[in-house]
């Protein structure tokens, strides 16, 4: 169980330094930049990360990189940029929340992970606390930011689902570092052609994009793909529901943003979302994720049993 906790630790970090996006993205960088904002955050963690993890593709993982650098990070990015500009803080994190239930469905298509009824629960109730957040909102909601921001988590649960199922024998730290560069470098050449030169960038800029580059992704991302390898999609797709929560109390916290007492109810469900789904996982048993080490466990008396009565039954010489 202990162990358990700790990948559910770990992979916590990421949604809490996804959530932290929204309102860094919104105070400090620019606006109207978006393929260069993602370019700059994604590419700079792929460079980093592919110091540290000095193995390059082979075979099939040349376009399975790419698929996943795309959905990932390429798509995902730019969108999620333009939901942050188009969004208060709070409604742009807490749409993504819809995130655990698309994961759960995908999974079950694509990977064969059978729904977890606590983990499903959990889902639900953390979506009814984000419907509480979105609907009394009393800032404006733009629609075009709502699009964005829901295109993005679709594409960001099919592309973890799909890094889940192909990635088995892949090292984390070299399936981050590939699709961060994949995705970095095509919107690299997308700011290129459509952009023209990178937009001059101020102090804050600078730090905003040290934090979003290095924290917000390269550290982020390795946790939620450590917590793929080591969870099932469901849970690690709950644990993200602490994302809508870090966006709305950073934007209520300095940037101001209305907290009503409704959605503070809705805060509230969402971590209690978040609770039900890891009891599950917390009373699991240690190999969730595909590990048979628990399974050998129970069978190993058994065998031991089994040869115990076949050897009594040998007759004596």
């Amino acid at each position: 169980m202990e162990d358990k906790w700790r990948w559910v630790l770990i992979t916590a970090v990421a949604p809490i330094a996804w959530g932290s996006t929204y309102f860094v993205t919104k105070q400090l960088l620019p606006a109207d930049s978006p393929l260069w904002g993602a370019a700059i955050r994604a590419l700079p963690a792929g460079v980093l990360l592919m110091l540290l993890a000095r193995r390059r593709p082979r075979g099939v993982w040349w376009w399975r990189s790419a698929v996943l650098g795309i959905l990932n990070v390429g798509a995902f990015f730019v969108l999620l940029y333009v939901a942050a500009q188009l969004l208060p803080s709070s409604v742009a994190a807490s749409i993504m929340a819809a995130g655990p239930l698309v994961m759960i469905g995908l999974a079950w298509a694509l990977a064969s992970e059978r729904p977890v009824p606590r983990v499903v629960a959990g889902a639900v109730i953390g979506m009814l606390g984000v419907l509480l957040i979105v609907a009394t909102s009393s800032t404006g909601v733009n629609a075009w930011g709502v699009v964005a921001s829901a295109s993005a988590m679709v594409m960001s649960a099919l592309g973890y689902v799909l890094s889940k199922r192909w990635a088995s024998d892949i090292p984390v730290l070299s399936l981050t570092a590939w699709q961060l560069l994949a995705g970095g470098g095509a919107l690299t050449i997308a700011a290129l052609a459509f952009e023209g030169a990178p937009p001059a960038l101020d102090t804050g800029a600078i730090l905003g994009f040290a934090y979003v580059s290095v924290i917000a992704t390269a550290l982020a991302f390795w946790c939620w793909f450590t917590g793929l390898k080591r969870l099932s999609a469901g849970t690690v797709g709950v644990i993200g529901l602490l994302n809508p929560v870090t966006g709305v109390l950073l934007g209520t916290i300095f940037a101001a943003e209305p907290l009503t007492l409704i959605q503070i109810g809705g805060v509230i469900l969402v971590l209690l979302g978040v609770f039900v789904g890891q009891q599950r996982s917390a009373r699991a048993a240690t190999g969730e994720a595909g590990d048979p080490q628990p399974i050998r466990a129970k069978q190993a008396p058994r065998r031991h049993e089994m040869t115990r009565r076949m050897s009594d039954r040998r007759p004596t010489l």
